[in-house]
């Protein structure tokens, strides 16, 4: 009976120890080297990039104001 008991504590014990497990660092990938290169502008197709970033801040920022148009026709 000890041991059923032991055992009962000691399994959730593995899983909180496991979820404390610190995340390795970041090393130097191809996602750091991109932004890089995208840092001083030397990515291949540099101007399409851009564009297509200044397209998704753009989407971003007409959800954000559909949002808050949205909000303020509720009130």
């Amino acid at each position: 009976m000890k041991n059923i008991r032991a055992l009962l504590l000691a399994f959730p014990l593995v899983f909180v120890l496991a979820a404390c497990d610190k995340q390795p660092e970041p090393t130097l990938g191809s996602n750091n080297k991109d932004s890089l290169n995208d840092a001083l502008d030397r990515r291949s197709n540099e101007k399409t990039r851009d564009a297509a970033e200044d397209i998704g801040d753009a989407a971003k920022r007409a959800g954000g104001d559909v949002k808050d148009a949205v909000k303020d026709a509720t009130k």
